[in-house]
């Protein structure tokens, strides 16, 4: 009752938040009633139940809404296809009334939410297939993925309410296309909750460990920033002009990324914050006003040039603009400080929404070619699912470099582009006819890595087609995308050659062409598929006659053995029945995998070793289905980089196998504490000690116990008696 409570209470004050919203966005009074009579007709049947599946829920459609407008800065077209296109959906209105009623802007943002509800209805698994399309959905309309954006992080904020494998799903979803999607659009703010989150629910250890480290540390962090900001505050407010400052801490999973990559521990991390100096500029004078700001900060505190970003010359192509210094503070340490105006602030706040209220929907960004670009991409069917999928992966993340063409004009690149890469962003004919390139004069390979600064100049033949190892040094979307195009369409030509010429010389032999013989014939051969098989013939490295020779022993063959068979009675004859693999025997009642699937082969993954009771997922990998936890240091990158081939997995009934763990123990070096150690181990009921490995070291005892035992339950309770242990300071799980 006093869950329905607060829920009517949320609701009430998320329909006045909308009500005050509705104004600021000029919803006339007609449109706000047509808005209010197809909610509640939607809520009359039922559309907006509450159940335990909060995906239809109204409060998260409202919620939705709310962070389109207010943290993502969308305005009325957008908010009102958010509550409309559910009972689009479930056909309370039609796309044609909502056209009527409103313009298209909304019926066409609406009919791309309906594509993507289509999806997440029928989507039973993380497929490639399913990704594509979502992606495609997407790639219509940039409002689509705002507002899919925004959805995924109410969702995710509120995903301890659901189940754990729809935590997962989620987490693993916007791992793989809302986090890089918020990175590439700018939405800074958003990308880094999205990232907490998924840290939190994918390794909740890490996670609590860093916020209880970061609160701990506040008060000598705010003590810092303190000491560091005031002369520069003396210094600006000599300038008369009108500034915020303030420090920033970086979030839990970047640190946790520092963490990882340099190997140190919570108190070796320096950079934790950085100083944000947002000026209140008129547009005219913000760089000036911008580098008058740099100036005063390195007269007072000694500058890194290595470490000089400079996006205000310059802005990014999802169009961020920002001065980034790196300087000497007091205590010798070394502080961040981002220099920006206002309008810089709130457009790398707010992304690409924040450039339409600056410079209408055509913004300076280079979001719309990137769309495009996508958009072909993913409509090239000639390209496999994977390939799609990593080529969208790899334009999302990379940092990028500035050259220019002869005249001067400015290209941006993706870092570790190469000429060739140039060449097709310039037109697909110059990159496929492309044979090598001047960089500031200077002759190089079309493989020639770009550096920011080139200016560069491209060399044709008309002789050049693309090659197929071409695709091995390449970066860029466009480029990978024109290259396998063209290799498609010259492939295709090979294979009619081949194939009218086979089919002549076989009528020149008179002999009647059996089509699966032939294709038994190219299996045989080992080719993996039929335009290889071609493409071999057209390039004379496979004799034609040759070929006819073999297919005409293979038909006699067959024809012997088929007559053989008409001889011999099927009396006697049964179909034994395959066997299964018995690597799994507890399979069928120990695991459970996607939706209650069992008896399915699986093997546990030797990087994290599993065991029964962990939070878990399975993979599909080359070498079957792997069972992984949730936390395996593999973990992000098979879910950011390969979030399709990712299965959920349960364990299920009661645990019948004997899992192996090591335990890593720290403690004081003193003789009897190894002996106490085991002895405890020995005493406890369904645990085998398998081996110990000791190192002592400056009064400090490291061993490393592997232990045998049946689930999380048994470890849990096998580790808070080692850690009652006198001298034991630390009991840690390893991979």
């Amino acid at each position: 009752m006093k869950d329905y409570i607060a829920q009517e209470d949320e609701f009430k004050l998320l329909l006045h938040q909308l009500s005050a919203k509705s104004k600021e966005l000029q919803i006339s009074s007609k449109e706000e009633a047509f808005i209010r009579s197809t909610v509640k007709e939607g809520i009359a049947q039922g559309i907006y139940k509450v159940d335990d599946n909060k995906y239809f829920h109204l409060i998260t459609v409202l919620n939705t809404v709310l962070i389109v407008i207010t943290e993502i800065g969308l305005r009325k077209a957008a908010v009102i296809a958010n509550l409309l296109y559910r009972p689009a959906v479930n056909k309370i209105i039609t796309t044609e009334q909502i056209k009527q009623t409103f313009d298209h802007e909304v019926a066409d943002i609406v009919k791309g939410l309906m594509k993507i509800n289509h999806l997440e209805a029928n989507q039973t698994t993380l497929e490639s297939e399913n990704f594509i399309k979502l992606l495609l959905s997407f790639a219509e309309d940039m409002r689509v993925i705002l507002i899919m954006i925004a959805n995924r992080l109410y969702l995710m904020r509120t995903a301890n309410e659901v189940d754990e494998a729809t935590r997962l799903k989620l987490s693993i979803e916007s791992s793989y296309i809302y986090i890089p999607l918020a990175h590439k659009l700018g939405l800074y703010n958003v990308k880094s909750e999205l990232e907490d989150l998924y840290l939190k629910y994918t390794d909740r250890e890490i996670y609590d460990y860093i916020s209880q480290k970061l609160n701990e540390s506040k008060t000598v962090r705010d003590q810092y920033i303190a000491e560091f900001i005031a002369p520069l505050e003396e210094k600006f407010k000599e300038t008369g002009l009108k500034y915020d400052i303030k420090g920033r801490v970086k979030s839990i999973y970047s640190i946790n990324n520092k963490l990882k990559k340099q190997k140190v521990e919570f108190e070796s991390i320096y950079d934790l914050f950085a100083i944000r100096i947002v000026l209140d500029s008129p547009q005219p004078k913000e760089k000036a006003e911008c580098w008058q700001i740099y100036s005063i900060v390195t007269d007072l505190y000694q500058p890194n040039p290595k470490r000089l970003k400079d996006w205000l010359s310059i802005p990014k192509s999802n169009g961020y603009e920002s001065l980034h210094i790196t300087v000497m503070g007091p205590q010798s340490r070394w502080v961040e400080v981002q220099i920006r105006t206002r309008r810089m602030d709130e457009i790398a706040e707010r992304g690409l929404a924040a450039h339409w209220k600056y410079k209408g929907v055509k913004s300076e960004s280079n979001i719309d070619d990137w769309l495009t670009t996508l958009r072909e991409a993913l409509e090239n069917k000639s390209v496999a699912n994977n390939e799609k999928l990593e080529d969208f992966k790899l334009d999302l993340y990379d940092d990028e470099i500035y050259v220019f063409t002869p005249k001067g004009d400015l290209h941006k690149l993706p870092k570790g582009a190469t000429i060739l890469d140039f060449a097709f962003s310039i037109h697909t004919k110059l990159g496929a006819t492309c044979v090598s390139g001047k960089v500031n004069g200077k002759n190089v390979s079309i493989r020639h890595k770009l550096n920011s600064g080139d200016q560069i100049e491209i060399m044709t033949s008309a002789n050049q087609t693309p090659k197929q190892d071409w695709l091995n040094f390449v970066t860029t979307t466009k480029a990978k995308n024109k290259i396998r195009q063209k290799l498609k369409e010259e492939a295709n030509k090979q294979v009619d050659y081949a194939k009218e010429l086979l089919k002549r010389r076989f009528k020149n032999r008179k002999i009647d062409e059996d089509e699966g013989v032939l294709m038994r014939l190219i299996k045989k051969k080992g080719f993996k598929t039929v335009t290889d098989f071609y493409i071999k013939i057209a390039q004379e490295t496979l004799d034609v006659n040759s070929v006819i020779d073999q297919y005409l022993e293979l038909e006699k063959r067959e024809s012997e053995v088929h007559d053989k068979h008409d001889l011999v009675s099927a009396e006697g004859y049964t179909i034994q029945p395959q066997s299964t693999t018995q690597s799994n025997d507890k399979s069928t009642d120990e695991l459970i995998l996607d939706k209650d699937l069992k008896g399915i082969d699986y093997a546990l993954a030797k990087c994290c070793n599993p065991i029964y009771g962990d939070e878990v997922f399975g993979f599909i990998s080359s070498q079957g289905i792997k069972i992984h936890r949730t936390n395996c240091p593999n973990a992000h990158d098979m879910f950011s980089r390969f979030g399709y081939r990712v299965i959920p997995a349960r364990w299920s009934g009661k645990s019948g196998s004997s899992y192996t763990i090591i335990l890593r123990v720290v403690g004081a070096d003193d003789i009897g504490i190894v002996t106490n150690l085991t002895s405890i181990i020995s005493k406890e009921q369904g645990i085998t000690l398998r081996s110990i490995s000791i190192d002592s070291n400056d009064g400090l005892f490291q061993g490393n116990l592997s232990v045998t035992l049946q689930d999380t339950n048994t470890l849990e309770s096998l580790m808070k008696k080692l850690r009652t242990v006198k001298g034991v300071k630390q009991i840690s799980r390893l991979n």
